[in-house]
């Protein structure tokens, strides 16, 4: 069975991201989602357990689709392992994250031997990154998001910001 492993923050999950796991869903037999911890995110909107209920939730229509389960490895190469991952797929949404996707791909062919498979998001969600959504919902826009997030995380922004 080919496994494949879509790692990332997701803080908060959104259609760019929900449009490369329906792509992967496709190419592989499973697909594991991976929420983590990003060093150079301060401030998470939602904390890693909130994450993986608003993705399963999204992800719910896609029956070889899961998401990687409490205790999984921070390091991504050790994650694919962890969960029997054959590649490591990642999104492109603009040029830029082409170079630093491709250095972290390098870089794990180099240390453990595991491929990366790019995955680019349709012009209708390339614009779409989890730090604008953040900015916007705490900012006063929870309410307008919603055509850039699955609806359990519309549901959840809601919530979050509520007054």
């Amino acid at each position: 069975m080919r496994t494949a492993l879509f790692p990332g923050s997701f803080d908060p999950f959104h259609n760019g991201h929900l449009e490369v796991v329906e792509v992967a869903s496709r190419l592989f037999e499973r697909l594991v989602i991976a929420p983590g911890p990003n060093r150079e995110k301060f401030h998470a909107l939602f904390d890693i357990d909130e994450r993986r209920s608003m993705i399963a939730a999204s992800v719910s229509h896609l029956p070889n689709v899961e998401v990687a389960p409490p205790g999984t490895p921070v390091l991504v190469v050790d994650a694919a392992r962890w969960v029997g991952a054959d590649v490591i797929v990642k999104g492109l949404r603009v040029a830029s994250d082409a170079e630093s996707e491709l250095q972290q791909a390098q870089i794990n062919k180099t240390v453990a031997g595991i491929e990366t498979l790019f995955v680019p998001c349709s012009s209708a969600n390339s614009f779409i990154a989890s730090k604008w959504v953040r900015d916007f919902a705490t900012y006063g826009g929870a309410e307008r998001v919603g055509s850039l997030v699955p609806q359990p995380v519309f549901a959840a922004i809601k919530e979050r910001f509520a007054q």
